[in-house]
């Protein structure tokens, strides 16, 4: 149930936090609370104005009455001066010549609609578009006449039936959704449920929006040619049941004929092009496989306009890059690399030699063009201080040597807070294996004391813990425990080898790895042993559900967003193609399949599982939750399912909901630790 508006912030909010930590020290007063996360900031989507001189940026910001986040368009100069508000929306973008910004924002009569604001004075906003579906991925013409911008197409429901007329005032069941394709990732190229994302293209002064891609390719942001005359972008190869979203090529439309042409045609998968500044070639992303892993293995490529040419210029550099942008000369071009957990900034030229730009344990994404003057706009976030906009000059040779942060949105909330310190460690596997984690210890850790332990497994699978700010670990460190997360074999940011140990083998050693860490951590004499508790969602809640069939050396567990069984989630997801993770679809050969899902081993699982996912969830929908809730209870094994509303993938996009996913995970661990239950808790978990 969607929480009101007057009960929210009095009793919802006290409620939560009513409950303390139980096996954990007394929180320290000059800690990072719970609560304070109601005002937290982010920023997001920093653009350089054309001529170097501001900045623009997404600031979000937490709604506390309706329980959402909100996003507004700020601008500033570059040196952080005259930061200001400009209106509500989000996804700013500059014109050509800077005298216009198209941003998104909601409008009339409903929805998200595309607005354009002159920046020469105080002349309000105007909404230039009518939309019935929400835009995305907006795109400035070069001669700043049109935008491009992404916008689903709902899927026609050509089945017809002869069914009578109602009679006058009769009130019958509304008519039933036809499904006659596989259900589509949205993350993907273009396929939803509902239907197949497009490219359109609408004048900067208003108008009707005029589609310029067809058919069931589907595209991917588009890319102005030079000369506005072609819109780049990638789509499917072939949209069947084996292939969706895996092979892929690069196309380009013609903005006047909606002619479109086929200009990539390897293997793989092919995507994200842009122009050089003088037309004649197409940087874009590639990988040559096209399984689950593809997007790790991209590699940036560039081509002849025409598609011929095509050559790797980030050579041999296996990491997972992304962010392409040109540099303004057409030399080569930027992008974003991550690596050991951290995420910096590369340049290669149109000829294949690379170099790092930006170097050190951060999390530093850019998103937008260089300026001219060699003047970087990012993110930037590390384990102590969260994201912020930085601007930094690229050098000729060597990396950045320093960095201008020009944004503190969170300062307010951290002024006189202690954080917890968080260390990198390197260990081995069972069978060698190198493996990269971090232990966060609680403001005023003491070695000699004993401290309960949360083992934290990440999602993806193909994906990377990094050292960016993380307010969740905060919070629970500042309740007094030691956090370890790790990237176990199938992360990315270690190499493709790497990634790719767990294929066709999921979970498997990466279990081992993650045991490796807690041994490791459990060598260092201060952790409690008899209070170390596991969680994880997605992936994580997969190898959560796994852990506890294969070791009982955990006080408690809690599954978020798990897959517990492989088969029913193959017909369960929207991504229907995920028994291309086993060599074999479960029709031919299930034992992969059985000897890979968590719920096989629930006869051996003893610790105290508790189960939470979004009921909207679609990635790993309810019923593999409910699946392995009654077997758990069936074994009488002690658990709890939590259904948590307003959520899709995950348990905390909702402000209220995170607040829920920390109590949750925190009273189940404090239950069924060692130590009996405070007089000021509430409630039962069970």
């Amino acid at each position: 149930m969607r929480l009101t508006v007057h009960r929210f912030a009095p009793l919802v909010l006290s409620a939560l936090l009513a409950t303390p930590p139980l096996h954990a020290q007394q929180r320290p007063a000059n800690s990072v609370s719970l609560e304070a996360y109601l005002d937290w900031e982010d920023v997001s989507g920093p653009r350089l104005s054309p001529d170097g001189q501001q900045v623009l940026f997404s600031r979000r910001w937490v709604d506390k009455m309706n329980d959402k986040w909100e996003s507004s368009v700020w601008i500033m100069n570059a040196d952080g001066s005259r930061s200001r508000s400009l209106m509500s929306g989000s996804d700013a973008q500059w014109s050509p010549d800077g005298k216009r910004i198209a941003y998104i924002a909601k409008g009339e009569p409903s929805g998200s609609q595309i607005f354009v604001k002159w920046m020469d004075g105080d002349a309000a906003p105007t909404q230039i578009s009518r939309l019935t579906e929400t835009p995305s991925s907006l795109q400035w013409s070069p001669d700043g006449k049109t935008i491009a911008f992404n916008m689903n197409v709902p899927v026609a429901d050509n089945w017809r039936i002869a069914m009578p007329q109602p009679p006058k005032g009769a009130k019958w069941t509304e008519a039933p959704k036809v499904v006659t394709k596989l259900n589509y990732r949205s993350d993907r190229i273009g396929f939803t449920d509902d239907g197949i994302r497009q490219i359109f293209v609408i004048t900067a002064d208003g108008g009707t929006a005029r589609q310029i891609t067809t058919g069931d390719n589907g595209a991917s942001a588009p890319a102005f040619s030079p000369d506005g005359k072609w819109i780049a972008f990638s789509g499917l190869r072939e949209a069947n049941a084996e292939n969706m979203f895996r092979k892929s090529h690069i196309y380009a439309a013609s903005t006047e004929t909606a002619e479109i042409k086929q200009i990539t045609h390897r293997w793989g998968t092919s995507g994200s092009p842009s122009y050089s500044p003088n037309g004649k070639m197409i940087a874009f992303m590639a990988a040559d496989s096209v399984n689950h892993s593809a997007s790790a293995e991209d590699k940036l490529w560039i081509m002849n306009a025409d598609g011929s040419g095509a050559h790797l210029i980030s050579g041999t550099l296996d990491r997972p890059i992304s962010g392409a942008n040109w540099a303004p000369d057409g030399s080569g071009v930027y992008f974003n690399v991550e690596s050991e957990g951290s995420k910096n900034f590369y340049f290669a030229t149109t000829t294949g030699q690379y170099r790092p730009v930006s170097s050190g344990k951060q999390m530093l994404t850019v998103a937008g063009a260089v300026g001219k003057l060699g003047l970087a706009v990012g993110v930037r976030s590390t384990s102590t201080k969260p994201n912020d906009i930085v601007t930094f000059t690229i050098p000729a040779t060597g990396t950045a040597s320093a960095f201008n942060q020009i944004t503190n949105v969170n300062d307010d909330v951290l002024a006189g807070k202690e954080l917890a310190t968080t260390e990198e460690i390197w260990y081995k596997s069972k069978d060698g294996m190198k493996i990269q984690g971090w232990i966060m210890k609680p403001y005023g850790f003491d070695p000699a004391k004993k401290y309960p332990l949360m083992l934290e497994i990440h999602g993806g699978p193909q994906a990377m813990y990094n050292v960016g700010f993380d307010y969740a670990r905060q919070d629970h460190a500042a309740a007094g425990y030691v956090i370890l997360f790790t990237n176990p074999r199938g992360s990315t940011g270690y190499g493709m080898k790497f990634t790719n140990e767990i294929m066709n083998a999921y979970p498997d050693k990466d279990f081992d790895d993650l045991m490796a860490g807690v041994d490791t951590v459990v060598g260092r004499g201060y952790i409690d042993q008899k209070n170390m508790f596991v969680f994880g969602c997605s992936g994580g809640g997969v190898l959560t559900s796994w852990t506890v069939g294969h070791t009982d050396r955990f006080a408690a567990a809690a599954a978020l967003c798990p897959v517990i069984d492989w088969m029913s989630f193959v017909g369960q997801t929207d991504g229907a193609s995920w028994y291309q993770n086993f060599d074999k679809p479960f029709w031919e050969d299930p034992s992969e399949y059985l000897k890979r899902s968590p719920i096989m081993y629930v006869g051996h699982v003893k610790t105290p599982t508790l189960l939470m996912t979004g009921i909207l969830d679609l990635r790993t929908p309810m019923p593999q939750t409910e699946e392995y809730y009654r077997a758990l209870k069936m074994h009488g094994t002690p658990t709890a399912m939590i259904r948590m509303n307003n959520e899709y993938h995950g348990t905390s996009s909702t402000p209220s909901n995170f607040l829920r996913t920390q109590l949750y995970l925190r009273s189940w661990f404090d239950k069924y630790g060692t130590k009996p239950m405070s007089a000021t808790s509430t409630g039962n978990p069970e």
